[in-house]
């Protein structure tokens, strides 16, 4: 298995819109919190990090999504020459519903219920007047999510798909994935 470290070395060779870099922590940070909390062995919880950290890492050099040249698949041709795992590979190609990618695994459907969320409450943390995951609630994302004018770029369906395969009722789901991203909100910018 490929450390954290080489995945954020092929991270940063292939994306380098702050944006994206930080998103794609968000999703590793939810991640881990998520395969703690499902009580997965040492080298889980870091595969489960790695695969939220890579989940987009081909998107900005190949952002249609046409097969085989556009994300993830360009993404999941390139992690499978590297040598990364099929479950791992298979997450990530399940995370857009494009590809038909069945989401068979807790790991799969953990990446596809935390991707948009994650971006969701990065937006709602950026409107705050502190602008802190430490004092963001859930009951100010799903307001957010009612909210269609709020970040239109985001699928509030496919948060609420997400949280209903995961088979956590939705306001438990965004608890737990703000607190995955507290653990890193500093290196996020979002400690206020």
């Amino acid at each position: 298995m490929k450390t954290r470290d080489d995945a954020l070395a092929l991270l940063h060779e292939y994306t380098k819109s702050e944006s994206l870099l930080k998103h794609a922590l968000s999703v590793e940070a939810a991640m881990r919190w998520y395969a703690t909390y499902f009580e997965c062995p040492a080298d889980e919880v870091e595969k489960w990090g790695i695969c939220g950290l890579l989940h987009d890492f081909d998107y900005e050099k190949y952002p249609e999504p046409v097969a085989p040249d556009g994300h993830p698949f360009k993404g999941n041709s390139i992690l499978e020459e590297l040598g990364y795992p099929e479950d791992l590979r298979t997450a990530i190609m399940g995370h857009a519903l494009y590809t038909e990618t069945p989401r068979e695994t807790q790991m799969a459907k953990t990446l596809f219920a935390v991707d948009e969320l994650c971006g969701l409450i990065t937006a709602a943390t950026l409107v705050r007047p502190d602008r802190s995951l430490l004092t963001l609630t859930p009951k100010s994302v799903k307001k957010k999510i009612k909210d269609k004018a709020f970040a239109k770029g985001c699928n509030r369906e496919d948060i609420k798909l997400g949280a209903e395969e995961l088979g956590i009722e939705l306001g438990q789901h965004i608890e737990n994935t703000i607190a995955g991203m507290q653990a890193i909100a500093n290196d996020l910018g979002l400690a206020g």
